[in-house]
């Protein structure tokens, strides 16, 4: 591990820790995933500039309700949650981004103790210097400790350094969009790091009609569907693909066994598409599926499952008025 961070005002480091092992690129996993029998992309391969805009447009939408309901949750119940585990505390916070509903949290701490530090986790070293110092440039009492790299990396690296009771976070459903066994990983290792007292704040979509979820997720304006498809202009762009995205149609269904929204890209006829820069061609037949997206939707029982097998327990949810979203506290169980 290395400091590649600058201090300012004393109050902020980024500290870069390195992959486990070297992460596959774009290129190979799109190799991998489109010659596979069921076709695939990588759902974290969405998020390109273009991608990211078009996200944070879906967040708006009356549709997409996870982002407004949790915010909700935060603005109602956030001077309970900073007080929950009692006296001053610290966060840990995997996939902080922009913040934005972070600062919901930092403000309400504050209001209770002179000085906060906030370890932030983001794989993205631009974004957590950007967010970074836009937060300790508002925030006086705010210390700043950000880890530039893989959530499990960092989680491993023992390099968290904590002086308060820690409240980890995990919000904005993300742990919906692992598959069951690497969100028990995860969430296992963010237990791992947790001492009695501390507490890990985990944010999830509930499961709920059916029609709902979907519509969520296939908004009538088009804005999810555009998302999706961006995956193959990313490739048309990057790789030299000659994707027709309006050949492409976006589904989202809800299946009910699973608990999950799968999205997929259907090709609406047959077609044949070249990608220069790996050399490689497919054909995809009239109906055939590329997978994009599994999001997973929870109850308290999945909640309960997921925190037993990292030794942790459920102490407390937060609803919005609606509850279609939630807002859970998890503690070890020797707390």
């Amino acid at each position: 591990m290395r400091n590649i961070g600058t201090v300012q005002r004393d109050r902020l480091e980024i500290v870069e820790v390195p992959a486990a092992v070297a992460a596959r690129t774009f290129a190979q996993d799109v190799r991998t995933g489109l010659s596979a029998p069921g076709k695939t992309l990588l759902s974290k391969y969405f998020y390109d500039d273009l991608g990211s805009a078009l996200f944070d447009a879906i967040t708006r939408l009356p549709e997409y309700y996870l982002t407004g309901c949790e915010t909700q949750i935060l603005r109602e119940w956030g001077w309970e949650i900073v007080r929950v585990l009692g006296g001053a505390v610290e966060f840990l916070e995997l996939g902080s981004g922009s913040a934005q509903k972070t600062r919901i949290l930092i403000e309400e701490a504050l209001r209770v103790q002179p000085m906060l530090r906030y370890s932030p986790i983001d794989i993205s070293r631009d974004a957590l210097r950007s967010s970074s110092s836009a937060l300790v440039e508002k925030y006086a009492g705010l210390t700043i400790r950000a880890y530039a790299g893989d959530y499990f990396d960092v989680l491993r690296s023992k390099s968290l350094r904590f002086e308060h009771r820690v409240l980890a976070m995990l919000m904005g459903s993300n742990i919906g969009n692992y598959e069951p066994a690497e969100a028990q990983r995860l969430i296992a290792l963010v237990a791992s790091v947790l001492r009695p007292g501390d507490g890990l704040l985990l944010g999830v979509d509930r499961k709920k009609d059916p029609a709902v979820l979907e519509l969520a997720y296939n908004d009538p304006t088009g804005v999810t569907a555009a998302f999706d498809k961006n995956l193959l202009g990313r490739i048309n762009r990057e790789l030299g693909g000659d994707f027709d995205l309006r050949k492409f149609e976006h589904v989202a269904r809800y299946d009910a066994q699973r608990g999950c929204i799968e999205s997929f890209l259907e090709a609406r006829g047959r077609q044949r598409v070249r990608i220069a820069a790996l050399d490689l061609e497919i054909t995809l037949e009239a109906g055939e599926r590329i997978h994009t997206e599994s999001s997973y939707k929870f109850d308290d029982a999945d909640v309960d499952t997921l925190a037993a097998a990292a030794g942790l327990r459920r102490s407390k949810r937060w609803d919005d008025r609606d509850e279609r979203f939630s807002v859970y506290l998890l503690s070890p169980l020797s707390s």
